[in-house]
């Protein structure tokens, strides 16, 4: 391997093109050598822009030699297939989340890679913004006395007709799509030992996915978390935190643009307080975090680990579900 990491991206998902490619443009250690599509026009508009050679067809992108990694944001359910291909090329993967739909496939091709020697990290990006550990501080801090509840929602707008969420072939639906996201930032908070007491979800009998849902967790000594996903909603991505004393408040936690300064929210009885944080940039530090593992040895078990408990809870919640439709 030379002295950058020579990428290939598998797919012209929206995601790549506003947030993690130009991430990638941004980093030095970074060169895109191919960008590849089910359509060579679309294979080509991305080149335009981050460079490259466009290829028709997500075969040919594995069979470039002159290839170290492989960037997969193709839809959710697709992740497992192209996943284990390109590591049986030989190549380091980051991909999407989530990594697949199960436990058991998680675990399989997290296991492949350590055998294979190569680099396969999941990216929940808002993992790598730097506000989250700013409110591990202030509740270390004492801010809110000891921790009672935590809450958390990601709701969006309806998509249009046709929208690869509406397909439960490939997409999966809001609880694999959205859902995930307040699961994984309640394992963040009160630990991975986290137990499912229920789950409600809305079923669109038309497209055949999960809409929306509610999910009751809670911790060994009784810490609950109540968290709520969907598609068929406001916009909302957000997260508090109740306390003995007070309570804590965060918005935009999952998606902050990299000029975003986070506000923390800290209400007590007789106290309001505002706490404005840094920017940062999680695309940015995904991308650092993957370079640095695959051309410094950086150790991403415990982000592999994360991912593990994540599967293993996203498959318990979908099993004690109670399914209603919408």
């Amino acid at each position: 391997m030379n002295g950058r990491l020579r990428m290939g991206v598998m797919g012209c998902a929206d995601i790549a093109w506003r947030r993690t490619l130009p991430a990638m443009a941004g980093n030095s250690a970074v060169e895109v050598v191919a960008i590849a599509s089910r359509s060579q026009q679309s294979a080509e508009a991305f080149t335009e822009r981050f460079g490259g050679v466009p290829l028709e067809g997500y075969d040919a992108l594995l069979e470039l030699d002159e290839l170290d990694a492989v960037y997969i944001p193709l839809p959710g359910l697709l992740h497992a297939e192209w996943v284990e291909r390109a590591l049986e090329a030989g190549k380091h993967v980051l991909v999407e989340k989530p990594m697949t739909s199960s436990y058991r496939e998680t675990s399989r091709l997290l296991e492949a890679a350590r055998s294979r020697g190569v680099v396969l990290l999941e990216n929940y990006m808002f993992l790598y913004h730097s506000q989250h550990e700013a409110v591990r501080k202030v509740l270390a801090e004492g801010a809110i006395g000891e921790l009672r509840g935590f809450a958390s929602a990601f709701t969006i707008p309806p998509k249009p007709e046709g929208d690869i969420r509406y397909r439960p072939s490939v997409g999966g639906g809001a609880f694999l799509d959205f859902g995930g996201y307040p699961v994984r930032v309640a394992q963040y908070f009160l630990g991975g030992d986290l137990e499912v007491v229920g789950a409600v979800f809305r079923h669109d009998r038309h497209h055949d996915v999960v809409m929306s849902g509610s999910v009751l967790l809670c911790t060994p000594d009784g810490v609950p978390a109540q968290l709520a996903f969907g598609m068929e909603h406001s916009y909302r991505n957000d997260y508090s935190l109740a306390g003995s004393t007070g309570r804590l408040m965060l918005d935009r936690v999952f998606t902050p643009p990299e000029t975003h300064r986070p506000v923390v929210r800290i209400e007590r009885q007789d106290h309001l307080e505002e706490r404005v944080l840094a920017t940062d940039h999680q695309f940015a530090n995904v991308i650092e975090t993957f370079v640095e593992a695959v051309l410094g040895g950086r150790d991403i078990r415990p982000q592999q680990d994360g991912t593990l408990r994540q599967a293993a809870l996203i498959e318990k919640i979908g099993q004690a579900a109670i399914s209603r439709p919408a």
